[in-house]
């Protein structure tokens, strides 16, 4: 484990990972729960840096059943899913706590959203810098370089720093 950065803290059977224990990879994405010869194996959950966790039953390393659940609390549904839909648009927070009064627009589904580094893209795990095609992630970590298809979709898609003047512009 120390070669490829990923930490274990937990039982062992026969020198292998077997038992209750925290696995936790370089990314920070943490695992905790049972273990089969070195495997997911059993009840145990997913921890995402950003907050997000997937509780699951695991089967030699593949989860089987399972829940994910995202930061603010709002649970993923494959069917019947009522978040930000065709016909209602808010976030989960608004869905909570209400909407904001006129003028004072909620963003993203985090009150106040991030704010983003100048000439850079809010990709949902971390900022794009288009010139560099470098991800780095909201502690400015290297994460991963973006190849076409990717640049192409946070461009195309992904919220963006300010980087000009919006509002009435006389004709003139």
């Amino acid at each position: 484990m120390e070669y490829v950065g990923s930490i274990y803290e937990g039982e062992y059977h026969n020198g292998r990972l077997e038992g209750s224990g925290v696995y936790t990879l370089q990314t920070g994405t943490r695992y905790e729960g049972e273990m089969k010869d070195g495997m997911y194996h059993g009840k145990g959950t997913l921890h995402f840096p950003i907050g997000n966790k997937y509780e699951g039953i695991w089967e030699k390393g593949i989860a089987v059943e399972g829940k994910y659940t995202f930061a603010d609390g709002l649970k993923y549904k494959d069917k019947d899913w009522e978040y930000c839909d065709g016909y209602d648009r808010k976030f989960y927070t608004e869905i909570c706590n209400g909407l904001k009064p006129a003028g004072r627009s909620q963003l993203t589904n985090l009150d106040s959203p991030r704010e983003i580094p100048e000439g850079c893209y809010d990709c949902g795990d971390g900022f794009y810098n288009p010139q560099t095609r470098v991800i780095i992630d909201y502690k400015n970590t290297f994460l991963r370089n973006a190849d076409d298809d990717e640049h192409e979709w946070i461009v195309r898609t992904c919220r963006k720093s300010w980087d000009e003047i919006t509002g009435y512009k006389p004709k003139h």
